[in-house]
């Protein structure tokens, strides 16, 4: 009975809208598309969920709609962005040697475009235009950290929530195919470029609120990754939260399941922090 009613309780309160395609002027704009999960009353605070997937493919289950639903939960909306990557054909043939294929900037456009939709429809979603968030998941976590440190201000988010993010693209702890697949094949080895895109290099005085967590054991993406993040945010005086916790490995999103429990504490973690943020006037 108890599940009976927390799922006709979702049902009532959450609102899953059509998949929007942000975009219109380029060839390729059907891959990109956003799907909004609204929750109920006005002015809600909102964020914009990046599935990760090495910048090459995503999860869209675990590091999206389970996000989604989550954040739905605790009154949050959510809207979950396919941004471009570079796809599997591009990890199995490196044709980009020789074709563009997806690469930097065109994930950082598509989430740039996604906050901005969303602020220009606030109304229309009920959310505040004022309280956009972005969280993102491995190459999602660097992705949506690009833009705190990246966008404009009118254009940055929130805050920003990288889980297990991907970070830098120059130390001995960088993940490797991340950088491929963002950097492009015929330009992996541009060291300029590795330097402009290592997040640890370019935090900004201006850099919104970041809550940053991480697992010591996570196998995929080196836990230096954060630690590195977490140093640059610290040094530059910037409102965060860091939490490392010992087990959990990578990938575990919003699953009830993934993971272990100390690492699936972290969604309390971040509901708690950021009712902070919004209790203190941000």
């Amino acid at each position: 009975m108890r599940a009976r009613l927390i799922i006709l309780y979702m049902l009532l309160s959450v609102q899953i809208c059509a998949q929007i395609n942000i975009w219109s002027d380029y060839p390729d704009s059907k891959k990109v598309i956003m799907t909004p999960y609204l929750t109920d009353g006005d002015n809600n605070t909102a964020v914009v969920v990046c599935p990760g997937g090495s910048y090459f493919w995503h999860d869209m289950k675990t590091e999206g709609e389970a996000v989604a639903s989550w954040l739905n939960e605790n009154g949050i909306s959510a809207f979950v962005l396919r941004y471009r990557t570079a796809y599997v054909p591009a990890f199995l043939f490196r044709f980009r040697y020789v074709f563009r294929g997806n690469r930097y900037p065109d994930p950082q456009d598509d989430l740039k475009q996604a906050i901005k939709y969303i602020k220009d429809h606030s109304e229309e979603f009920r959310i505040n235009p004022n309280h956009v968030g972005a969280m993102g998941f491995s190459a999602g976590g660097h992705l949506v950290m690009s833009a705190a440190e990246f966008f404009e201000e009118e254009d940055k988010p929130f805050f920003v929530a990288p889980i297990y993010p991907v970070v830098t693209m120059t130390e001995d702890c960088v993940h490797k195919r991340s950088r491929r697949a963002l950097l492009g094949d015929s330009r992996v080895r541009n060291k300029v470029l590795r330097d402009s895109l290592s997040l640890e290099k370019h935090v900004p005085a201006d850099c919104p609120p970041v809550f940053l967590v991480n697992c010591k054991d996570d196998s995929i993406v080196d836990y230096r990754n954060s630690v590195l993040l977490d140093k640059a945010l610290t040094g530059k005086n910037i409102p965060h939260l860091y939490i490392q916790y010992e087990t959990g490995g990578h990938g575990f999103g919003a699953s009830e399941s993934k993971g272990t429990p100390e690492s699936r504490e972290w969604k309390i973690e971040f509901i708690n922090w950021i009712n902070r943020l919004l209790d203190n006037g941000y």
